[in-house]
């Protein structure tokens, strides 16, 4: 009963962020990932059994419901982050709805700060879709907070491509770093950090 309770809100805030977009003002718009980048997303956190998620950017926490679904079936918890109070209230109230209240915390503010405050090696993964033109600016604070084997998502990959150029440019330039444009919804940049598990051969 719950699964279909989440799935019908998901199909729900899909379709509604789509009709309220094409209206309004950039700065109120969701926009939110598409149901195929949701899919992905969970695919991703489940073959990872990524436990502490990041993500930059709720909007209305379409997104959130996607990357705290597929993480609560293995105790994992998402950590979102969203400067907008009005946007924070809205996905509150859907994170209720899904019952993924115990799976999310929500944190108001710039982003900026919260990285920098993060301890070093406490994210698995990273999703990012937030203000594209501060993503080279984080970099430095991303990377210390990912864990070595952590993976960064970056959404918009394919169709704001010049906004995450300088982004793109730094993990081509990171040593070690495991870059890959994944042609899903609107692009998704995947790289993942040198280090991590090593599986040593029987």
């Amino acid at each position: 009963m719950a699964s279909s309770v989440l799935a019908r809100l998901k199909e729900e805030l899909a379709a509604f962020g789509a009709t309220h977009d094409a209206d309004a003002a950039h700065a109120a718009r969701m926009l939110n990932i598409t149901p195929d980048t949701g899919e992905f997303l969970a695919v991703l956190v489940r073959a990872t059994q990524a436990r502490r998620i990041l993500e930059i950017g709720t909007s209305n926490g379409y997104s959130t419901l996607w990357l705290a679904e597929a993480a609560q079936a293995h105790g994992g918890h998402v950590i979102t982050l969203e400067r907008d109070a009005d946007k924070v209230a809205m996905a509150r109230e859907n994170f209720l709805r899904g019952g993924l209240t115990g799976a999310i915390t929500q944190w108001q503010g710039d982003a900026g700060d919260w990285l920098a405050a993060a301890p070093a090696s406490a994210i698995d993964l990273v999703f990012l879709d937030s203000q594209r033109q501060a993503y080279a600016q984080w970099w430095p604070w991303i990377d210390r907070v990912l864990r070595p084997g952590g993976l960064l998502v970056v959404d918009n990959a394919v169709s704001h491509a010049q906004e995450i150029a300088a982004l793109r440019a730094l993990l081509d330039a990171a040593r070690g770093y495991a870059v890959s444009l994944v042609p899903v919804g609107k692009g998704e940049l995947l790289a993942v950090k040198p280090g991590g598990l090593v599986l040593k051969g029987s």
